[in-house]
């Protein structure tokens, strides 16, 4: 099965548009992450991917084919929600089977199928229990088990993890992602969570305002952000106002040197963004360091995060813990230095990127 592409897709209601002219590919057993804040698009572009919603304009291509005006039952769409909308009434094996005994399938077919699919979603032995009587994480392998049950082309999974408790959540995700690299079904999920997409899409669609900002692999997304939305939306980052200059970044009676090619004009405002884990706590090189005043440790175990105040505003300072790890207190004074590579330079007016 060829891949899915969505060319110039929008969706307006009302005056309000939800989605802005988006040009998407999603290949052949690939996991994309349709990420971003409530609001910004995700979920519509999901439903129209399924025929639950109709596009105000554009078409939805699969395999070739336009699919646009198909209607969501003849699509062979798996889908998963939020809420995984299983019947209480039914048992678990039921629930699995539903789909193929409405389709026609004989019963004794269906239920070897929904046994069959309850073993790869490792839910052995639960197909005579009610759904009452499973935990929230036996609901979602359910709800995943049935919308495979009829081998769909693509799969689709709308926020499935939001209802789990977080320990719960970081198991699933990464039992979905086996399964889904096992089956290579191509898989679109939808998520606010950026840890989630992190952990499991080999590419990553940022969304905000019905607009697509960035699509790369999470490698890309992370260390290659295009604007400053994506910076402050994946992972965290410092963000310091500034004005490009000839010599460099002025930021006050400050200038800081950058990696990145000089291509703003002097005088223009701009946003620099820096990740806690690239600053240094250390004056081994002279370019970009800084006096700085501890304000605050936040000790995370693995990590310890050193709050700083700068003459360039506040940052946050994080270093991985090991048997040699210095110690910092309150009130203590350190240099912390911007290694110029790993400064981000945004324009401080850029508008939003569009779809790749």
């Amino acid at each position: 099965m060829a891949g899915l592409v969505l060319k110039d897709i929008a969706k307006t209601f009302g005056s309000v548009r939800a989605v802005e002219r988006v040009d998407l590919t999603f290949a052949e057993g690939e996991l994309t992450a349709l990420l971003g804040p409530s609001g910004c698009g995700k979920t519509t572009l999901l439903r129209m991917i399924a025929g639950l919603e109709e596009p105000s304009s554009g078409r939805i291509l699969l395999a070739g084919q336009d699919i646009t005006a198909r209607p969501a039952h003849r699509r062979k769409f798996g889908m998963v929600f939020q809420n995984f909308a299983l019947f209480p009434h039914l048992s678990v094996r039921e629930n699995v089977a539903y789909s193929l005994t409405i389709a026609g399938m004989g019963r004794a077919d269906a239920w070897a199928r929904a046994d069959g699919l309850l073993d790869l979603v490792q839910l052995q032995g639960f197909g005579d229990r009610r759904i009452g009587a499973l935990s929230g994480g036996q609901r979602q392998r359910v709800a995943i088990a049935r919308a495979l049950a009829q081998e769909p082309d693509v799969f689709l999974l709308d926020e499935p993890m939001s209802a789990l408790d977080a320990k719960l959540r970081e198991e699933m995700q990464v039992e979905l992602r086996l399964l889904q690299q096992r089956l290579g079904i191509t898989t679109i999920v939808v998520t606010h969570d950026q840890r989630e997409a992190m952990t499991m899409a080999d590419r990553i669609v940022v969304m905000s305002n019905g607009r697509v900002e960035q699509a790369g692999s999470p490698h890309d997304i992370y260390h290659r952000p295009v604007n400053a939305f994506v910076a402050d939306f994946i992972g965290r980052a410092n963000f310091f106002d500034a004005v490009a200059g000839p010599e460099g970044l002025r930021l006050g009676d400050v200038t800081l040197a950058t990696g990145q090619p000089p291509n703003f004009t002097a005088g223009r405002p701009v946003r620099i963004a820096i990740r806690p884990e690239m600053a240094a706590l250390d004056a081994a090189q002279a370019d970009n360091v800084l006096p700085a005043r501890v304000t605050f440790v936040r000790d995370l175990g693995p990590v310890r995060d050193i709050h700083l105040d700068t003459a360039i505003g506040p940052m946050i300072v994080e270093y991985a813990l090991g048997e040699d790890a210095p110690a910092y207190a309150v009130g203590q004074q350190v240099p912390v230095r911007l290694p110029p590579d790993a400064l981000h330079v945004f324009p401080a007016d850029a508008a939003p990127l569009a779809a790749e």
